[in-house]
Order: C-alpha cells, then structure tokens, then sequence
C-alpha cells in the first residue's frame, strides 16, 4: 500500500531520477505525522481549555518533586516551551489560577513558579485523556514495534545533539 509520501518519491524519481531521495522517505513522513499528532493533541488539550505550550508547562511542574515548583529558567529548561512563550504561558496560567509565581525565600531576585491546586487537579484530569489519545494514535504499532521506533528515533535525536547532558 502506498502512502502520499511514496507518490512524492515516485514524482520526484521521474523528474530528477539523477537524485537520491531517499532521506524524503524518512523526513516528510515524520513531518506529515508531526501535523496530524499536532491535530490530534490540540484537540485533546482543547477539550481541558488548553494548548499544547500550557499543558506542557503544567506537566513540567507536575513532574517535578512536590510542591511542584521550579524557577522559570528551570520550568523552560525542563520542558518543551521557548524562553519566549514561558512569560506569556505563565501569565495566562497564573491569571487562571493554575500556577501561581512567589519571589524566593533565599534570593530576592529569582522567581518560584508553582503548581496551585486547581492547576494539579487540572493536569491530573488531563493526562489520562492525553495518554489515551497518544495510545490511540500509535494503536497500529505493537509494543516491540513501538521500542523499536523509540529507541531509532532517540539515536537520531542524539546524533542532532538533542540530549540532557
């Protein structure tokens, strides 16, 4: 069965067979499932009155050691918000009640952001429905399949220097 990507490579082969291709077959599929995961996720985090960049900063503080509470610059660090979207993310966060930002007891100048809990009952309620939506979406895979495609897509990321450490 042929995927919309495979008439892309077919096309491209008749016009240019003088090039090799191939890296499409890998790149504009993982950009084509990047789009519909995206339109997928959106409409999960929609249904709970958020967006992708706040549920992601939600989750961070979730993760984190209670009482659920990191400095900006770690919240950014530790999740996958731009420095330029944590300000606005956080404004609109705190202004509905789901975090809120304390000044730090040991330096006057740095910032604590915390999870309230109306922003941990929200993000617990979320993430089933999160789970289960990334569940459904990777239905079609089986569990060795699925390590087997996290494990080279990991190897990728490293070798493009996405790493921790």
């Amino acid at each position: 069965m042929a995927d919309q990507v495979d008439n892309i490579l077919r096309q491209w082969h008749a016009q240019r067979p003088d090039l090799d291709v191939s890296p499409m077959a890998v790149i504009g599929r993982l950009s084509r499932l990047s789009r519909l995961i995206d339109a997928e996720l959106t409409r999960t985090f929609a249904r709970h009155g958020l967006d992708r960049a706040s549920f992601d900063v939600l989750a961070t503080l979730r993760r984190s050691d209670p009482p659920h509470r990191l400095t900006p610059a770690a919240l950014m660090r530790a999740s996958m918000v731009t420095s330029g979207a944590v300000t606005q993310r956080l404004d609109r966060l705190e202004s509905r009640g789901l975090v809120r930002r304390t000044p730090s007891d040991s330096d006057g100048r740095a910032v604590h952001v915390t999870l309230t809990d109306e922003g941990l009952a929200l993000i617990d309620r979320v993430l089933p429905d999160h789970l289960a939506t990334e569940q459904r979406l990777l239905s079609a895979l089986s569990g060795q399949r699925r390590e087997k495609l996290a494990a080279t897509l990991r190897e990728l990321l490293e070798s493009l220097g996405d790493t921790t450490g």
